[in-house]
């Protein structure tokens, strides 16, 4: 009876299985010894596909922009809406690869599905009438906005100790303990409240703009 053939090794196939080390575990468990093993092959082997760890790190990062949608960048959604839109797809990709934004916050580097995601949003506020160079700056702080509220739970970061919130030290913070518990729906409300200040003031500006002009 044959052996089952094992599967080819491919570079799709190197990255899923990264991106799956990364959630799991974190950068520093991506080596090509772990990877050779869990894909079953030598090591050696691999350097057909990626010369070094940070160049698979790199395709990681990479196949995780790839999953923000920019649909609402070619269709006729206003600008607003789609910052809007395209922010929201972008955070779930993020806090679905919560362990890979240090390698995103480097910027798109070279990596393909990086740059589209900024080519969208660049050429889509030109577009628009924004001047190329407060374009640049739009993308750049949606980026700030996006990654930072990735990095981290606001409110994940309390303790569910009531103890720990002495009211005579702490004399606001006597329902902190209970933040926790409610942690996505607070961050979910927290980068709402964000994303809808932040795109409001851009409107403003928007507004402004088009009257002098």
């Amino acid at each position: 009876m044959a052996r089952p053939r094992k599967p080819l090794l491919s570079t799709d196939r190197i990255v899923e299985t990264a991106r799956a080390l990364v959630d799991a575990e974190g950068l520093a468990a991506v080596s090509t010894r772990r990877l050779a093993a869990e894909l079953g092959v030598s090591g050696p082997s691999l350097y057909n596909h990626f010369r070094t760890k940070d160049q698979i790190l790199e395709a990681v990062a990479d196949s995780v922009s790839a999953q923000v949608d920019l649909s609402m960048f070619e269709d006729d959604r206003d600008w607003r809406t789609a910052l809007h839109d395209w922010a929201v797809s972008y955070r779930t990709a993020l806090r679905d690869h919560p362990n890979i934004v240090p390698v995103l916050a480097r910027g798109p580097g070279r990596r393909p599905a990086g740059l589209r995601l900024a080519d969208a949003v660049f050429g889509a506020m030109v577009d628009a009438g924004w001047p190329p160079a407060q374009a640049t700056s739009i993308g750049a702080l949606m980026r700030y906005f996006i990654m930072g509220s990735a990095l981290g739970s606001f409110a994940g970061g309390f303790v569910d100790d009531e103890s720990a919130y002495d009211p005579a030290d702490y004399p606001h913070l006597g329902q902190a303990h209970l933040l926790a518990d409610q942690q996505d729906k607070i961050d979910e409300r927290a980068f709402e409240t964000g994303l809808g200040a932040l795109l409001d003031g851009l409107a403003v500006q928007y507004a402004r703009r088009t009257r002098e002009s």
